[in-house]
C-alpha cells in the first residue's frame, strides 16, 4: 500500500508515516492507523470459536458489500454490520490457543488490508456466563450409572445470544490415525440435535435417550447453543459451547444395562492400547519434593485449578491432596505433562499409596506448539487419553488399580531446584551464586545473558524523587524485559500512576481485563497475582516481576541446565560467588571490591542500542534512552561506604531494618522509610523463596510387606516408616525404617510369613509344653503302676 496510509501495513515503521503499536505515544501515526490496525472488543474467546467482536474505531454506514474475517490467512467466517454500522466477526472453532492474526475484509473477499489479533483460550479459562452449564455436571458424567437417572439441564445466559429461537446440538470430539504418526488428526464433527426450534429461555431440560449406533463411538463432546436461523452443524456461527465432558448421558443401552461391565471392557481395551504406545514417562520431569518447592518452582510448574490451596482446596479427583501443580511445558517428544500433588503436610502424594495421587497425562492439559494435531490439542488430548479413561476404570468401573499402573505417580529422587537471583530496591542485586552487591546506574543494563537458549533479560533504572520533589541520588528498575531465542518480547514496566504495572507484547500494551493467562510464543505469562507478573519460558526459566515501593523487583529463576552459561549484573551461575563480577572482556572484580569499583562492573553491562529490547513509545524515552548513552556517566550515586547518615533518620532506620543493610542504605539513600520497607520486605520475600527452594532428600517410595502394611507416606530425609503384618502373619525383619542423609532406607521392607504370628507362636509353645507334661505324666503313672506290681 501506498506509504501514507496503514492499508496492508500494520507494524511498520517505515514510510511518511508510522503503522507500528509505539507510534500512539509517538504521535507519528498515519491518520487511518486506527482504521487499518484494528482493535477489537472482546479480545478474547474459547478456542472452541462461536464468539461474536465488535472492531472498535471503525464504521461503515452503508455498507454495499459482504463482511470477512480470515484467522491465520485460512479460516474464513462471515461478518456482519449492525444497525449503528459497527462491523462485527465471529471466532473460528480452532484447535490451539493463543494469539491468532487474523485479516479483514469489507468487499467480499477480494482484498484484506485490515489486520488484527484474536486470542484463543483453553475452554477451561473462559468466563461462565461465556458458556453454558451443565446443571449438576457429574450428573450429565454419570447418567445410565447405578441410581443416575431422570431428566438434565442445561441453563445459558439468554441475552448472550439475540435469537428468539435456538438449536441445541452435540458436537464429539475424536482423534483418527495411527498415534504418533503424519495421519493422526484431530477432529470435532456435528451429531445431532436435542432440540430445534427452542424459546430462547436460557433453560433446557430434557430425558436422554440412548444414541443411534453410528454415533456411539463419540464418548467426549460439548452441546453448542445456536440461532435456530442456521442450519444443523453450521460452522462457526455465533454459538454458545458447554464444558466438554463425558457422554454418559448418550451411550447406549448395553452401558446403561450393565455401566460396570461396558466400562471395565473399556478400561482393558485402553490398557491394551497403552501398552502399544511410547513410553511418554521416561521424558518427563521429576515432581518436587515439598509444596513449598512446587510453588516456589514457578519457571516450571504452575497451579492446577482442579486442586489449589488459594481456592479452598477443592481437590475432587485428588482426595487427600490440598494442592497439585502441572508441569508448565510440555515433555519435548510426546507433548506430554506432569502432575503434582501435595498433602497437608506438605509432601508427595503417590498413586502408589493413593487413589489421590497426582497422575502424569499422555496429553498434556494445556496443549503444546505448534497445537493443531494430537496430542497437543489443548484440554481434549488430555480428554480422550488421560481423562475419559479414568472415568472407564476408576469412575465407571471398579478398575482403578490399572489406570493408576499406567499413569504412576512421579516421585523427587531426580528433582532439583532452580537456582534463584533477584533484583530490587535502589537496586540492589544478589546473584545466583549468593553474591550480592549495590549499583546505581542510570540507564539500561543487560541483567542476564545466557547463550545456551540466546535467553536476554534487561532492565531500565532511573532515579527516584525525594518526599520534597527533588532527585534522588539513587535510582531503581522502572522496566525489565525478556526474549528467549525467537520467542516474544515481554516488558514490564510502571506506568503513570504510582504501583501501576503495564505489560507490553513486542512493544505493544497488553490488556488483562478479559485474561489474566495468555499462551505467547516461546512463553506463558500470568497477571494472576496482584502487582505482580509471572513469566514462563520454554527452557524452564522463569521470571517474576513485581512492584516493590516506587520500583520494581525482578527474579530469575534457572534451572541447573544454565549451570557455566550466565553473564551480565546476575552474575555467573557456577556454584563459585568470587567470579560473579565478570566484565564484557572476561576481567573478574574480586568481591572485596568497593562500591565504586563496582559501580564500573554494573556500567560495563550497559545495553547496546542494536540489542535493546526495551519499547521507547514516548518522546521522554526516546531523547533520555534512545538517543543518549545506554550508561548515564553524569549521573553520580550515593555509594553506601560514603554515606554519612543523619542521627535521627539512622535511629528511625534502624528501628525499621534492624540487621537489613539493604533496607537501612534505601533510607538513606531516598530518605524515606516506606522505600527502605519496601526493600526490606522484598528482602523478607527473597530469603522465604530461597529456603523454599532448599534441596531435599528422597529415598523413594518404600513398597509394604506382602499381606501386610505401613504407616507413613514421606519419603524425604528423616522420615520414619512403620510396618505391620496382617492376622495370621508375623513380620520377619525390621519393623521401621528411616530415610537417611545418603538418600537410602536404613532397613529394606521385611516380609510377612504365614502362620507364625505371635499368637501362633505362644499357642504352639504352651501346647508343645502341655504334650511334654502329659507326657511326663503317663511316663510317671506307668513307672508307678510297674513299681507297685
Amino acid at each position: 500500500g501506498a506509504k501514507g496510509t496503514c492499508s496492508s501495513r500494520c507494524g511498520d515503521r517505515d514510510g511518511l508515516c508510522s503503522c507500528h503499536p509505539t507510534c500512539s505515544g509517538l504521535r507519528t501515526c498515519c491518520s487511518d492507523f486506527r482504521d487499518f490496525c484494528l482493535e477489537i472488543s472482546p479480545y478474547s474467546g474459547s478456542m472452541m470459536g462461536g464468539k461474536d467482536f465488535v472492531v472498535q474505531h471503525l464504521s461503515w454506514l452503508d455498507p454495499t458489500d459482504g463482511v470477512i474475517c480470515r484467522f491465520k490467512e485460512s479460516i474464513q467466517t462471515l461478518g456482519h454490520v449492525d444497525s449503528s454500522g459497527h462491523v462485527h466477526c465471529v471466532s473460528p472453532l480452532l484447535y490451539e490457543t493463543g494469539r491468532i492474526p487474523f485479516t479483514l475484509s469489507l468487499d467480499n473477499g477480494r482484498s484484506f488490508p485490515r489486520s488484527g489479533t484474536w486470542l484463543a483460550v483453553h475452554p477451561s479459562k473462559v468466563a461462565e456466563t461465556e458458556k453454558s452449564q451443565l446443571v449438576n455436571q457429574t450428573r450429565w458424567q454419570y447418567y445410565g450409572t447405578a441410581d443416575t437417572t431422570g431428566n438434565l439441564t442445561l441453563t445459558w445466559q439468554a441475552s448472550v445470544l439475540p435469537t428468539e429461537a435456538v438449536t441445541i446440538e452435540l458436537w464429539g470430539y475424536e482423534e483418527t490415525g495411527k498415534p504418533y504418526s503424519g495421519e493422526w488428526t484431530a477432529k470435532w464433527s456435528y451429531l445431532y440435535p436435542l432440540v430445534t426450534n427452542l424459546p430462547n429461555s436460557g433453560f433446557f431440560n430434557f430425558t436422554p435417550k440412548p444414541a443411534p449406533q453410528k454415533y456411539q463411538r463419540w464418548e467426549v463432546g460439548a452441546l453448542r447453543i445456536s440461532s435456530s436461523k442456521y442450519y444443523a452443524g453450521e460452522k462457526d456461527v455465533h454459538a454458545l459451547w458447554s464444558d466438554e465432558h463425558a457422554l454418559a448421558w448418550h451411550l447406549g443401552a448395553d452401558f446403561q444395562e450393565d455401566p460396570v461391565a461396558w466400562a471395565r471392557a473399556q478400561c482393558l481395551a485402553w490398557e491394551e492400547l497403552e501398552d502399544q504406545l511410547p513410553n511418554f514417562l521416561e521424558e518427563l520431569p521429576d515432581c518436587p519434593c515439598t509444596l513449598a518447592q512446587a510453588r516456589a518452582d514457578s519457571g516450571r510448574f504452575h497451579t492446577d485449578y482442579g486442586c489449589d490451596i488459594e481456592r479452598g482446596s477443592v481437590c475432587t479427583y485428588h482426595p487427600g491432596s490440598v494442592h497439585c501443580v502441572r508441569s508448565v511445558q510440555a515433555s519435548p517428544r510426546y507433548a506430554s505433562g506432569q502432575q503434582c500433588c501435595y498433602t497437608e503436610a506438605g509432601t508427595q502424594l503417590l498413586t502408589a499409596d493413593s487413589t489421590g495421587g497426582s497422575t502424569p497425562d499422555r496429553g498434556h492439559d494445556w496443549g503444546a506448539p505448534p497445537f493443531r494435531t494430537p496430542p497437543r490439542v489443548p484440554g481434549l488430548s488430555h480428554w480422550l487419553y488421560d481423562v475419559i479413561s479414568f472415568y472407564h476404570c476408576c469412575l465407571w468401573a471398579p478398575d482403578c488399580s490399572r489406570y493408576m499402573r499406567r499413569r504412576p505417580s512421579s516421585d523427587c529422587r531426580s528433582y532439583r531446584p532452580p537456582r534463584l537471583a533477584f533484583a530490587f530496591g535502589d537496586p540492589h542485586f544478589i546473584t545466583f551464586d549468593g553474591a550480592n552487591f549495590t549499583f546505581n546506574g542510570r540507564g539500561e543494563y543487560v541483567l542476564l545473558e545466557a547463550p545456551l537458549t540466546n535467553l536476554r533479560v534487561q532492565g531500565r533504572a532511573e532515579p527516584g524523587t525525594t518526599p520534597e520533589g527533588t532527585q534522588d541520588r539513587g535510582t531503581g528498575l522502572t522496566a525489565v524485559a525478556v526474549q528467549e531465542g525467537n520467542s516474544d518480547v515481554v516488558e514490564v514496566r510502571l506506568a503513570g500512576g504510582a504501583g501501576v504495572l503495564e505489560v507490553l507484547l513486542n512493544q505493544e500494551v497488553l490488556s488483562f481485563t478479559e485474561q489474566s493467562w495468555m499462551d505467547l510464543k516461546g512463553m506463558f505469562l500470568s497477571a494472576a497475582a496482584e502487582e505482580s507478573i509471572s513469566i514462563m519460558l520454554s527452557s524452564g526459566a522463569g521470571l517474576e516481576v513485581s512492584v516493590q515501593g516506587p520500583f520494581l523487583s525482578v527474579a530469575v529463576l534457572l534451572p541447573e541446565k544454565f549451570l557455566t552459561h550466565t553473564r551480565g549484573l546476575l552474575g555467573t551461575l557456577n556454584d563459585d560467588p568470587k567470579d560473579d563480577f565478570t566484565l564484557r572482556n572476561g576481567m573478574v572484580l574480586p568481591p572485596s571490591s568497593s562500591s565504586r569499583e563496582l559501580f564500573r562492573f554494573g556500567a560495563d553491562w550497559a545495553v547496546e542500542n542494536a540489542s535493546s529490547l526495551l519499547t521507547y513509545d514516548s518522546w521522554f524515552l526516546v531523547n533520555n534512552f534512545l538517543y543518549q548513552p545506554k550508561h548515564d556517566h553524569t549521573f553520580q550515586p550515593l555509594f553506601p561506604e560514603e554515606t554519612t547518615p543523619d542521627p535521627t533518620q539512622a535511629t528511625e532506620a534502624a528501628e525499621l531494618c534492624g540487621d537489613n543493610h539493604f533496607c537501612r542504605f534505601d533510607v538513606m539513600a531516598t530518605g524515606s522509610l516506606s522505600v527502605g520497607n519496601a526493600t526490606r520486605m522484598a528482602h523478607q520475600w527473597y530469603q522465604h523463596r530461597v529456603q523454599s527452594l532448599k534441596p531435599v532428600r528422597s529415598c523413594g517410595w518404600l513398597a509394604p510387606p506382602p499381606n501386610g502394611h505401613k504407616e507413613g507416606i514421606s519419603y524425604l530425609m528423616g522420615s520414619t516408616v512403620y510396618f505391620h503384618c496382617n492376622s495370621g502373619y508375623s513380620l520377619v525383619g525390621a519393623e521401621t525404617s528411616t530415610c537417611q542423609a545418603d538418600g537410602t532406607w536404613s532397613r529394606p521392607t521385611p516380609t510377612c510369613q504365614p502362620g507364625r504370628s505371635y499368637a501362633v507362636l505362644l499357642s504352639i509353645i504352651f501346647g508343645g509344653l502341655g504334650v511334654v507334661a502329659l507326657v511326663a505324666l503317663i511316663y510317671v503313672l506307668l513307672r508307678r503302676r510297674k513299681s507297685h506290681m
